[in-house]
């Protein structure tokens, strides 16, 4: 009797960002991939030393991979990476660099995904090696109200644009071997600044941030000033 091995596809969407702090919208975001593009996983990857915002003080790493500890607690397809920690580099950390160090911890069959907000997405080609990233692996592009696919299109380096092909019925742009995906239809009006602002001025966090992560502001006294 012959033993059968099946061989399974895990796909996983990098889920990246300064997370200062993570919210309800970031959560609400990730829900809506796992549901749409039927992922097994999704990494949240807070950015150590992000290059567009380096001018910005940003709450300690080990603050903000904590309140993502604390948020994604029960999330049976939530994970928390600690894959974009500078450790003991100095410099910015870039997205490629992310996703390639992800990708060869990843099986040859894994499907990866990078989720990002349209907000981020519409300067991905002001981005380090933007051809380079795109052609990485597939992008889920969290829409907001006021944007369409064409926004999406006319973000993407000057160059790709020629062989990119807009397919209007999966809300998806061609490039390739990779895919752009449009997934609109997620709304949660909350924004990292709206909660710092919110905690600085001694206000409710609860409709901004799982409970958790609220008492963990209020306990370690971040974003007083």
């Amino acid at each position: 009797m012959s033993s059968v091995v099946k061989l399974t596809t895990v796909r996983i969407a990098l889920f990246g960002g300064t997370f200062d702090p993570v919210h309800r919208g970031h959560l609400a975001v990730a829900r809506a991939a796992i549901r749409r593009y039927r992922l097994d996983r999704v990494l949240f990857a807070p950015a150590d030393l992000p290059p567009h915002k380096l001018k910005r003080p940003l709450t300690p790493f080990f603050h903000r991979l904590a309140m993502l500890a604390l948020a994604v607690s029960g999330e049976g397809r939530f994970v928390v990476s600690a894959v974009d920690a500078a450790g003991k580099r100095t410099r910015a950390s870039y997205s490629i660099e992310t996703v390639r160090r992800l990708k060869r911890r990843l099986g040859k069959r894994d499907r990866l995904f990078f989720l990002i907000g349209m907000d981020a997405f519409k300067d991905i080609a002001t981005w380090y090696r933007p051809e380079a990233l795109l052609k990485e692996c597939d992008f889920i592009v969290a829409s907001r109200p006021g944007f369409s696919l064409k926004d999406a299109f006319d973000a993407l380096p000057l160059r790709l644009k020629p062989k990119a092909i807009v397919d209007r019925k999966r809300h998806a742009i061609a490039l390739g071997k990779t895919t752009v995906y449009l997934m609109g239809g997620v709304r949660v009006p909350v924004s990292a600044t709206e909660v710092r602002a919110a905690a600085r001025r001694g206000k409710s966090l609860a409709t901004l941030v799982p409970a958790r992560v609220a008492a963990y502001i209020r306990r370690a006294g971040l974003y007083k000033r």
